[in-house]
Parts: structure tokens; C-alpha cells; sequence
């Protein structure tokens, strides 16, 4: 596994990826930066910024906790899908998270099954 760390304000959050997986979050979240100021739907979401990735990640702090690949881009893409957007073609950027949720999807089921 590898760690993306994201930073949204003075919040960290630590999304844990299968390490083939990781670098396509961070470049997914790199993008979606570049588009959504030209979004104009009312409730664009909030995306923290990748900031970082590593390989091994020690917390140190109370309530500090992994958020699960799948379970990050999951949210993220509820929240795009639920944008009424009508100007910006959202639909290329949730096709990029799609793919990454579905690439996720069966790493996971395949681990599952080597387990």
C-alpha cells in the first residue's frame, strides 16, 4: 500500500491506495484542481489537495485515521455526480473518476480473493 496525503485548509486527510493505484489519485486530484474553477453549479465540492505520497505512514496523532482508497473515491464521486452542471462538461471528469473506482473495485475484489 502507499499513502496520498491530502490537505484541505489545516486538515490532513490519509487516503490509503494499492500502491499501483496511488499516483492516479494524486493525478486525478491534480486535474479535478484544474477544472473545477470552471465549474459552475451551485455546490461545487471542496477538494483537499494532494500533497504528498509515501509507502509507509506512522500516525502519531489521537483520532488520526487511514481513510480506504475505495471509500475516498466513492464519496468524491457522489459528490460530482450530484452537481447540476450545465455549462462545463462534467461528465469527462467523472469518467476519470469512474475509471479509477472501477480499476479500485476489482483490486480489491481480486485481494479479497487471494486473502
Amino acid at each position: 500500500m502507499r499513502y496520498v496525503l491530502l490537505q484541505q485548509d489545516t486538515e490532513l486527510q490519509y487516503v490509503e491506495m494499492p500502491a499501483d493505484y496511488a499516483y492516479q489519485l494524486s493525478a486525478l486530484n491534480l486535474r479535478l484542481h484544474k477544472e473545477i474553477s470552471k465549474l459552475t453549479a451551485m455546490d461545487v465540492p471542496k477538494l483537499p489537495r494532494a500533497v504528498a505520497e509515501c509507502n509507509d505512514l506512522e500516525l502519531l496523532q489521537d483520532g488520526a485515521q487511514t481513510i480506504g482508497g475505495l471509500d475516498y473515491i466513492n464519496a468524491l464521486e457522489q459528490s460530482f455526480a450530484r452537481l447540476q452542471e450545465q455549462e462545463y462538461p462534467l461528465i469527462s471528469l467523472l469518467t476519470e473518476i469512474r475509471a479509477l473506482q472501477a480499476q479500485l473495485e476489482q483490486w480489491y475484489e481480486e485481494y479479497a480473493e487471494q486473502q
